[in-house]
């Protein structure tokens, strides 16, 4: 029976079988690896990983989907919200890094690529595909409208490269937007900080994109007793990465 594509899980289905060539040729998934794809919807990109790789881990919610997934040879199949799953259990289970891909829900593809953050230890490499804009936001250099706190949050802890646009066309149904396919490498080094203040302090930055510094992460390092040196004369959308994360380091410990 046909599945009808439900409003409620987000759900657009890849059916352009050149972009999902593509897809599976900037993967690049070899036998033996810990592929774990995230909503694999009607298979369309699961079936040439699965036989690429041998092996799949899926994490899908519809339950019909996931149903009809486990009819598969050689699929694993977590019948879970993917913002439950606890993807370090998961790399503990393959014994290996997870390679993390999918067609990612837009109507949550940014609280998904926040959850993954603390496990990005136990990850090889992600690739997804999602609205573009949100590529565009996560990729963007600082002086950029678009570079904000996703922007921060994410590079970070990853090297991130957008790798190819995806018009609506390729779906079924078509979204109403364009898509783009974001390849995101962790970072092999990583500076050593309080992730939960650091987040924190990037959304109280951006809180207010329009006002100076002063105005919100000035009044909220003032609370945090920081008497360092930052320069609060900018927007946050001024301000590197690299500046924030030094920021972050320099914070006096939590009383």
């Amino acid at each position: 029976m046909k599945h009808v594509a439900r409003k409620r899980f987000g759900q657009h289905f890849l059916a352009d079988t050149a972009v999902i060539d593509a897809i599976v040729r900037s993967i690049d998934p070899r036998p033996g690896q810990a592929l774990v794809e995230i909503g694999p919807g009607l298979a369309a990109l699961t079936q040439p990983l699965l036989e690429r790789a041998g092996r799949l881990a899926v994490i899908e919610l519809d339950r019909d989907l996931a149903a009809r997934l486990r009819q598969r040879q050689g699929l694993e199949v977590v019948e879970s919200d993917v913002l439950k799953v606890d993807f370090g259990a998961l790399a503990e289970r393959h014994q290996s890094k997870l390679r993390v891909v999918g067609n990612l829900p837009y109507n949550i593809s940014s609280p998904i690529l926040f959850h993954l953050l603390p496990w990005a230890d136990r990850v090889l490499d992600q690739h997804f595909m999602l609205q573009k804009e949100v590529v565009d936001r996560m990729a963007a250099a600082p002086g950029s409208k678009v570079y904000g706190r996703l922007s921060v949050m994410l590079q970070w802890r990853y090297d991130i490269e957008a790798l190819f646009d995806v018009p609506p066309q390729a779906f079924d149904p078509p979204p109403q937007v364009d898509s783009a396919v974001v390849r995101m490498l962790p970072l092999p080094d990583v500076a050593s900080l309080d992730a939960a203040r650091f987040e924190t302090m990037v959304a109280v930055a951006f809180s207010q994109r329009r006002k100076l510094l002063r105005h919100t992460l000035g009044k909220w390092l003032e609370e945090q007793r920081f008497d360092g040196s930052f320069d609060v004369q900018r927007r946050a959308e001024e301000v590197p990465v690299a500046e924030f994360v030094a920021l972050a380091q320099a914070l006096p410990p939590r009383a």
